[in-house]
């Protein structure tokens, strides 16, 4: 079942049974944009209680809140009571809350006037108690009521102003602007899960560049990622850089992301962030390291974050290979091949292209590479070995760390068509290794 169906069935069961229900939040708006909502919420005046009596199959998630999630069918839509919330201490959730009949009461709590509309399925009408309707057509991210009040009631709202007028490509109202500007540093309080989880939105949901704008408008990203702020100002040779310094060059490949994963996205943001410590003009201007100090950087930042092992390897690796395109054609056949078959090359050769189009423009390399990445057999890229350790010792070798490095060589002989059969590689070992006791030397 898709979910604005089994949201259809909620909201109409509900009001058979005398309840008020409606479509709530950021559904309705992207529903007023003529988007399709990745989910359904909606708000009701029934009780926790009542709905999960209506609706066998439901959680509880929230009973001291009152949401409950329903499902049907591999569908899922979360239900809300109404409510108003008293007292915020943490910077996240509410003391107490008060479940209410009116619908207005719930939409005084919420975050922006254009995620507090409610729509009637039944009628078709819009309800609009806060201005969300004149801020959608004005293109407008206005924080409902008093914008401070907003912010210290969760602190992560800071970062979802950002994000909506990021995607939305809308202006942050003045005052909402302006609150942000002076509690910035509340978001050192958020924890580092919900910081990442924002900061992956606002790369990978459209408007990545003005995003990031918008971060130091507000001066939140020098408080969330400071060594991506180090990077304005950081001027680069314009024989390969003519766009301008690291920050700008960053925010150029963040505009050009096209419905990235969440590490292709952070692979764009971080890919230079090892330049700015390894700046120095010797001649020219050079970043001497700034691979390996970027990929030291890159860890420490995603760690900080709290982001996967996987996400932060595929991360790391993006950074580390970012470099060896402009080798490409003075490789052996041998290195080429086990380039191509990093993992997920794919996102490697994408972030290779938004490179280049953020800078000197020149992509034959990423042409050179994507047709042979497109065209070469997987049994050309990795074939079955001809060899094994087993068939060494077999031969009369002992084991040793000489192994891999002999292994290796018959893989870059076979990777370069010197060799084709078992007996060739076996005859390349016998000629390139020997020792008459039956070791192995080099």
């Amino acid at each position: 079942m898709e979910p604005l169906e089994l949201a259809r069935q909620i909201v109409a069961r509900l009001q058979t049974r005398g309840h008020q229900a409606y479509f709530v939040g950021g559904c309705v708006r992207d529903m007023l944009l003529g988007q399709n909502p990745k989910d359904y919420d909606i708000a009701t005046d029934a009780r926790p209680e009542e709905v999960t009596a209506l609706f066998p199959d439901s959680d509880l998630v929230g009973a001291h809140f009152g949401v409950v999630l329903v499902h049907e069918s591999g569908a899922q839509v979360e239900v809300a009571t109404f409510r108003s919330d008293h007292t915020y201490v943490d910077g996240r959730h509410p003391v107490s809350v008060a479940f209410e009949t009116d619908p207005r009461q719930d939409v005084l709590r919420r975050d922006f006037t254009i995620n507090a509309l409610l729509l009637d399925l039944d009628g078709g009408e819009v309800l609009d108690f806060v201005g969300g309707l004149k801020d959608l057509e004005n293109r407008v991210v206005r924080a409902i009521g008093d914008p401070e009040k907003r912010f210290h009631e969760d602190h992560l709202r800071l970062l979802r102003a950002v994000r909506f007028a990021a995607r939305l490509d809308y202006q942050i109202e003045a005052g909402t602007l302006r609150a942000i500007q002076r509690l910035h540093h509340l978001i050192l309080k958020v924890s580092a899960e919900r910081v990442r989880d924002e900061l992956i939105r606002i790369l990978t949901e459209g408007g990545a560049r003005r995003g990031f704008e918008l971060l130091d408008e507000t001066r939140l990203l020098a408080d969330i990622l400071p060594e991506v702020a180090a990077m304005k100002g950081v001027a680069q040779p314009p024989e390969y850089h003519p766009e301008g310094d690291v920050w700008i060059h960053t925010l150029l490949l963040l505009e050009k992301l096209e419905n990235p994963s969440a590490t292709l996205a952070m692979g764009a943001l971080l890919h230079d962030v090892g330049k700015p410590p390894t700046f120095r003009v010797a001649e020219r201007i050079r970043f001497d390291g700034h691979v390996e100090k970027g990929v030291e950087m890159a860890t420490a930042i995603m760690n900080r974050l709290r982001f996967s092992s996987d996400q932060i390897r595929q991360v790391t690796a993006l950074i580390a290979n970012h470099m060896r395109f402009k080798d490409v054609p003075q490789m052996k056949e041998s290195t080429l091949k086990r380039f191509l078959r990093v993992e997920k090359f794919g996102e490697h050769l994408e972030l290779h292209r938004l490179d280049c189009l953020s800078s000197h423009g020149h992509l034959e390399h990423y042409e050179l590479m994507r047709q042979k990445w497109a065209h070469m057999p997987a049994s050309e890229l990795k074939p079955q070995p001809l060899i094994t350790g087993q068939d060494l010792i077999a031969a009369g070798y002992q084991p040793g760390p000489a192994f891999a490095r002999i292994l290796a060589a018959v893989e870059d002989a076979q990777l370069e068509s010197r060799i084709r059969t078992p007996e060739e590689a076996m005859a390349l070992v016998r000629a390139k290794f020997r020792a008459p006791d039956g070791g192995l030397v080099e």
